[in-house]
């Protein structure tokens, strides 16, 4: 059933809520809103409140306690039955957050058809696969993707529930959530668990990325949220990992959609998907020109690499948008990060910090990105790269 509760430690005896409930069932007393009978939970005082004092709690929740919820669970990503690198890299974070209580981490899979994918997510860290099969789900649509797994949560009751922060994730999550009136954290950059409650520590850029704000959703279940791709890592397949599989009973209801895809139609951006390179040279503000990229291009190319930038280089249209490295760019986690004449402010930090080395070269001393490279170069970007690369050059001969 549902119910309306007023937080004592929130509410700041505003009386905002006292003229916007329709029905006059609000008083103030002693600086705290009190909500009488008669009132019908119609939201209007939720809505009014920017304190977040007043809270409805409605849906499958209702009477629910939280302690009814455990484990973890991902959303697979699939195009053309090949599940995406994001969903592999949620399951090794899910197997880290896993160990603080032995939790148990399952995976939702939507597909036309499962093939193998279902043995190659247990060895990547699934223990319970539950897989759903139907030409209807070839290709993402938001009806039948969020009815199948609404449902399955609802049935399952995982404390936790992740998806990738692709357009696909971005979609489906949203709506997932509103129907299950619980929380969302959308764009993760960092997951943890609160060792004194056990709840979900989600860490987020906030305010244009000036900060990282850690959220928590307290108060209902699941916790649930996108996490940016090439931000986690995957773990090592284990081929002698065992696992259950276990089948989605679908009905016909449940494939319904009010839209049809007519074709699918890949993105060509007539360049390296700079998220699967191994080696990005990137440049920033320091480069001073278009034409300097040039110099980068030249050591991209003798290493075999791919060229990042900074927003600032992309906003004065020295590069293209798809090199775009951080928060409003791509998130990559290349083996070698080079980043040149990059300050390293957290909006460009987040789309790059899990690469597994990374070096900078930059004549400011104070540079952020000295705070957490492997190796920093203190100097000017146009005497060391061309120094850099004329030392390639001698090495090959």
């Amino acid at each position: 059933m549902a119910s309306i509760e007023v937080r004592k430690e929130t509410c700041v005896g505003c009386g905002i809520c006292v003229p916007a409930c329709p029905f006059g069932a609000i008083s103030m007393e002693e600086n705290l809103a009190v909500i009488s009978d008669d009132c019908t939970l119609c939201g209007a005082c939720e809505s009014s409140c920017s304190f977040g004092a007043i809270i409805i709690r409605t849906g499958e929740t209702d009477g629910t306690c939280i302690s009814d919820y455990s484990g973890i669970m991902v959303i697979a990503e699939q195009r053309d039955g090949i599940v995406d690198h994001s969903t592999l890299e949620l399951l090794g974070e899910a197997k880290k957050l896993a160990e603080s209580d032995g939790s148990v981490v399952t995976v939702a899979l939507l597909t036309e058809e499962g093939g193998k994918w279902p043995e190659k997510l247990i060895q990547y860290g699934a223990d319970i696969v539950y897989i759903a099969e139907n030409p209807a789900l070839k290709h993402f649509r938001t009806e039948p993707f969020s009815r199948t797994v609404e449902k399955l949560v609802k049935q399952k009751k995982p404390a936790i529930v992740l998806a990738a922060a692709t357009t696909t994730g971005r979609d489906l999550m949203p709506r997932i959530a509103k129907n299950l009136n619980t929380g969302l954290t959308a764009d993760c950059t960092e997951l943890a668990i609160d060792p004194e409650t056990g709840g979900l520590l989600q860490t987020r850029p906030a305010f244009g990325g000036n900060i990282l704000a850690t959220i928590v959703c307290a108060d209902t279940r699941p916790q649930m949220a996108t996490v940016r791709p090439r931000v986690m890592k995957a773990l090592e397949p284990d081929k002698n990992r065992n696992g259950e599989i276990e089948k989605i009973e679908l009905a016909p209801e449940d494939l319904t959609s009010r839209t049809e895809v007519l074709e699918f139609n890949p993105l060509d951006e007539g360049e390296v998907d700079i998220t699967e390179a191994e080696l990005i040279v990137s440049g920033g503000r320091g480069l001073k020109s278009p034409e300097n990229f040039a110099l980068l291009e030249e050591l991209a190319g003798l290493l075999e690499g791919s060229i990042g930038a900074s927003r600032a280089a992309i906003d004065a249209g020295w590069v293209s948008y798809p090199h775009q490295v951080g928060q409003t760019g791509k998130t990559v986690q290349p083996k070698t990060y080079i980043a040149c004449g990059i300050s390293g402010a957290v909006q460009h930090r987040v789309g790059m910090q899990s690469s597994d080395r990374i070096f900078a070269v930059n004549k400011d001393a104070s540079a952020p990105i000295f705070e957490f490279c492997n190796e920093g170069y203190v100097g000017d970007l146009f005497e060391i790269i061309p120094l850099l690369i004329k030392e390639i050059k001698r090495r090959r001969k």
